[in-house]
């Protein structure tokens, strides 16, 4: 990721004032954030962000309406097979790793946590193909812990605006938990993500209709 970049793109460190204000108008613009991935348990949430490494939500939730119809539980996944499993997420990229990657993690969950997704990050991190994004995804999402998943849009918006610029994703997690105020933490990584993803995308950012405007410390604003 070209952190040196995006930063120097970036006027300053956004201050307290303007953090507090960029969220108190996404809080306002969208009361109760959420994934935009489907799922009803810790389980399926983990399952569908291992599949949506390198691959668009919506292909993830496409594959996952008939996988989770017939198999929703590490038993039931372990039951289906690789093979069969491939054959659900074979549109999906990398499918190949990440059908062996799944049934070796629900081979773990039978066997070592009684079929529970833990909800604590180096249980999860021990499971094959279970970085730390989707920790953190995990433990926000599921378990309502105050972690910050850094993905690609959440790494631009970060570094363009001037919230918490980095060189790399840590630097970046690290500077959006110390700097976001408290009270926003718990579903700032949704706002974050949907924010880059909606509107300050990466070749052309909406900046006309972006609600931050005016806070956002990013020199080459898009145009009317």
């Amino acid at each position: 990721m070209a952190g040196a970049q995006l930063s120097a793109d970036s006027q300053a460190h956004m201050t307290p004032a303007k953090r507090q204000a960029m969220f108190e108008r996404l809080r306002a613009a969208n009361p109760a954030p959420a994934t935009e991935l489907v799922y009803h348990s810790p389980f399926e949430l983990l399952i569908a962000v291992m599949l949506s490494a390198q691959a668009t939500d919506v292909s993830v939730n496409k594959a996952t309406a008939g996988l989770f119809a017939i198999a929703n539980t590490p038993e039931a996944l372990l039951a289906l097979g690789k093979d069969r499993l491939k054959q659900h997420i074979k549109t999906i990229g990398l499918f190949n790793t990440k059908a062996d990657n799944v049934i070796k993690t629900c081979a773990i969950l039978a066997a070592e946590h009684g079929s529970e997704v833990p909800d604590e990050r180096a249980a999860l991190e021990a499971l094959p193909g279970v970085g730390r994004k989707t920790a953190n995804v995990v433990l926000n999402t599921a378990f309502r812990q105050p972690t910050m998943a850094v993905d690609t849009h959440i790494y631009r918006v970060a570094n363009r605006t001037g919230l918490a610029p980095g060189k790399n994703v840590l630097e970046v997690e690290k500077g959006l938990l110390k700097r976001i105020p408290g009270e926003f933490l718990m579903d700032a990584h949704h706002w974050l993500i949907l924010h880059g993803r909606y509107t300050c995308t990466a070749r052309k950012p909406k900046c006309n209709d972006c609600l931050i405007r005016d806070l956002c410390g990013f020199r080459q604003k898009t145009p009317a």
